[in-house]
Order: C-alpha cells, then structure tokens, then sequence
C-alpha cells in the first residue's frame, strides 16, 4: 500500500514559511524576499494597493522587474507576503487578559487597528484559508482563548471567525470613510454630517419609516461605535451558549452552509431572464406603492385643508 504524498506548498506559502529555495542567480546580498516586501507594503500604506506592481517594488528598489522574478514569482505571491508581514503577530498583552470574552475582544479591537494602519489589507481577495505563519498566529489565539470553554473544536473555529469577520468589517467601513475624507477634504465629523444630510433628503417616513426614525434620533451622527456594540453582542450569545452547555444543555449547531442552488450558477439563459422579470415586477411594485403613499398624502392633506375651512 502506497502512501499518498503531501501536497508540495504554493511557492508564496513557501516563501512565508522560510522553506523555498532560494534563487540561485541574481543580486545576492543587495535583493532578498523581506527588502522586496518591505518595500511593497511601503508603497501600499502610501498609495494603496493600486499602487504596487512588480515594475514598482522594482523601481523602488533599483532594480530591474525581472530581477524581483527570481525572488518572488508571482504577483499573487507578493500580496500573501505583504498581507503577512502588515498583520505581524498578535500582541503577546493578549495573553494577560483575564477570560476568554476579554481575550477575545482584546483580539478584535487590535485586528480593528491592523486595518485602520494598513487599509490596503482589505483589498487583497481572500482565496481560501491563509496557511502562513502570522495568520495561523492569530487564529490560534483566539482559539487558545476559548480553550478553557465547554465548546467543541468545531465552535471555537466559528467564534473565532466572528471576530476576525466583525474586525474586517469595521475596518472595510473605516477606511472608506477615511478614502471618503482623503478625496474630499473633509474630517471625519464632516463627511459623517454630509453623509447625514444626504439621508436626510431622500428618506421619508412613508417609504422608509424605520429608517426616517433612526435618522430623526441622529444615528448618524452619534459617537456611539455599532461595530463594538455588535461584537459585544456576539460575546453574549457565546456567553449564554457557554452557560447553556454548561448547564447540561445541548444545542443543536447548524451545520449546513447558506449555499447558492446549482442550478443558479450555471447561467441558464432561460433562469436568468425569469429572474430579471421579477427583479423588474418587484422594481415596479415599489414604484406602485409609493405613488400610492404620495397619493395617500396629498389626499389626507386635502381633507384637513377642507376640514380647516
């Protein structure tokens, strides 16, 4: 019986683990993986990944792009290596908080921060689990918090993936707020008034009513953060699964995965256009229902000026 070989590591994941070879012609001592990569993220915390090419770094460093080729092969690669050396470790202060909760949020507000420094991290795609050493630092701390729970190993993945999943968005919203001020001159506070005013114009409380009240109580403009308030909430529901699973209570997990049919994904031509037709019918129902609110209103306005009289 023949055992079946391991996978051979992509060159990036490779070159992150220190294990690729190393290139045998080229500049030695004065190029190398990290002098690449370091300058790679300096252009991106500078200009954003738009950025950073191989043409770039090369020129960065005083090198020729073909140069960097026999260094790191591919541009792909390249992103893994930055993304990796931006998100360094987790602060070893993690350890020192008391509790999984406190650990665990003390894990989310420093992913907060990685992305507020170096917001181009959240335009690299995400194409699977990022098998490198610093990532796999940060999942293993949040998992390593969580170790002294009655969760099974499947639940303390899934918590973990929240938080990192809550940081990440906060910090897709943050840094567009923060391209928002770049672009346009103005402070945090005045892009969020702008914003406020905008919403203010088109939402009314026939159409949108929920919505109209929110922005009434100045939810726009608060200094309270969602995004923190959320997480917290996310803790209690771990918190009372905990408590429950402590208590002998065993819920039932969900196990199946929010899927796309198949059928969706093969691009009937036939299945697109009957969706198409009720995207529009919905479109135009909207349309309907709100020509019969504004007809609504100027009727309850006819009557209470006919009422006055």
């Amino acid at each position: 019986m023949t055992e079946t070989e391991p996978p051979e590591l992509p060159r990036g994941i490779a070159l992150a683990w220190g294990v690729a070879a190393n290139p045998q012609r080229g500049p030695k001592r004065e190029m190398s993986v990290e002098r690449i990569v370091d300058a790679a993220v300096e252009l991106a915390d500078a200009d954003g990944i738009g950025a950073v090419s191989m043409a770039a770094v090369a020129a960065t460093l005083g090198f020729t792009p073909m140069s960097l080729y026999r260094y790191v092969s591919a541009k792909d690669d390249l992103l893994l290596l930055m993304q990796e050396q931006a998100m360094g470790l987790p602060p070893e202060s993690m350890r020192e908080l008391d509790g999984w909760r406190e650990r665990l949020l003390g894990l989310y507000v420093e992913q907060v921060l990685l992305y507020q420094r170096h917001p181009w991290m959240l335009s690299v795609p995400i194409t699977g689990s990022p098998i490198t050493p610093n990532s796999s630092a940060w999942l293993d701390a949040s998992l390593e918090a969580l170790e002294g729970t009655p969760l099974s190993s499947d639940e303390r993945v899934a918590v973990a993936l929240a938080v990192t999943g809550n940081a990440r968005w906060c910090g897709i919203v943050q840094a567009g707020y923060t391209e928002q001020s770049r672009g346009s001159g103005l402070t945090a506070d005045q892009v969020a008034v702008r914003e406020s005013e905008l919403y203010d114009r088109v939402i009314t409380a026939d159409e949108f009513p929920a919505l109209r009240r929110a922005i009434d109580d100045g939810v726009f403009l608060s200094p309270a953060d969602p995004f923190r308030f959320g997480m917290e909430r996310v803790l209690d529901g771990v918190a009372a699964y905990i408590d429950a699973l402590d208590r002998g209570v065993d819920p039932e997990p969900p196990t199946e995965w929010i899927a796309v049919d198949p059928a969706e994904l093969a691009g009937d031509r036939r299945l697109k256009e009957a969706q198409k037709a009720v995207r529009d019918a919905e479109k135009a129902l909207r349309a309907a229902h709100r020509l019969e609110r504004q007809a609504l209103r100027e009727a309850r306005e006819r009557v209470a000026r006919a009422s006055a009289r």
